[in-house]
């Protein structure tokens, strides 16, 4: 093979390395790209602190007999009792929501016959219960407790925002004066001038507070805390870079 032969292949092997990296490699392109990120991006953060004005019981019954019959009646008959006391507390009939019930067996292993053996029945009836009036979440506990016996089971407790949205207002101000601030001080260190904002989204939450009810031995009532929340605002913004 001639040299010349040789030197045109080596420039088409060149060329051809050349348009495989470029397939693989980032590229500057002046021509305008609806996937490319142009403009000024920035997230901006508001957060508020907000004094809970609901609590949420999770509260009911467990029974347990050697028989269905026995446990349903006992479970019926104490759950009639804590709707009871939970009406004569305030509580609307549409605060009140059956979230769990069950009627399951109780079982032990029998060591003599090597087998499970059923032994009773349990039945269980739990609701969740909004209370609206937080400053009487403890009454509310207390004559539950009181009215459904030993059979009573209050699961947890919960903390919420009946309306949060004046608090999502000043947060969304504060995210918002957060991302303009950022952006400002972007186009500043590159000597660019700020432009409109062209795209906004949101996000916020307020995460509901739980814990377990707290019950003093020497109180007159449960004591129960509602403490403080946050809300949280975030924001995304894209500032265009005027001429």
């Amino acid at each position: 093979m001639s040299k010349k032969n040789l030197v045109a292949i080596g420039l088409v092997l060149v060329l051809v390395l050349t348009t495989l990296a470029g397939c693989t490699s980032g590229t500057v392109s002046t021509k305008s790209n609806a996937n490319q990120q142009e403009g000024i991006w920035v997230n901006g953060h508001g957060e508020v602190n907000a004094a809970p004005d609901i609590a949420v019981l999770q509260l009911g019954i467990s029974a347990q007999r050697t028989s269905v019959v026995e446990a349903q009646s006992e479970a019926a008959a104490s759950m009639s009792k804590v709707m009871d006391s939970l009406k004569s507390e305030g509580v609307a009939d549409k605060d009140i929501q059956t979230q769990y019930f069950s009627i399951q067996q109780v079982t032990t292993w029998d060591v003599n016959k090597q087998e499970e053996i059923v032994i009773g029945y349990r039945v269980s009836n739990m609701v969740a219960v909004k209370i609206r009036e937080i400053a009487k979440t403890g009454p509310v506990i207390d004559s539950v407790v009181k009215s459904g016996g030993d059979f009573t089971r209050v699961n947890s407790i919960s903390f919420s925002i009946d309306d949060p949205s004046g608090y999502i207002l000043e947060a969304r101000d504060k995210a918002m004066a957060d991302a303009k601030t950022k952006a400002e001080q972007l186009a500043n260190l590159s000597r660019v001038k700020l432009g409109k904002p062209t795209f906004i989204s949101e996000s916020y939450s307020y995460p509901v507070y739980s814990q377990p009810p707290r019950v003093a031995e020497k109180a007159p009532t449960t004591p129960i805390s509602p403490g403080e929340m946050k809300v949280n605002l975030n924001v995304q913004v894209v500032y265009a870079i005027s001429d």
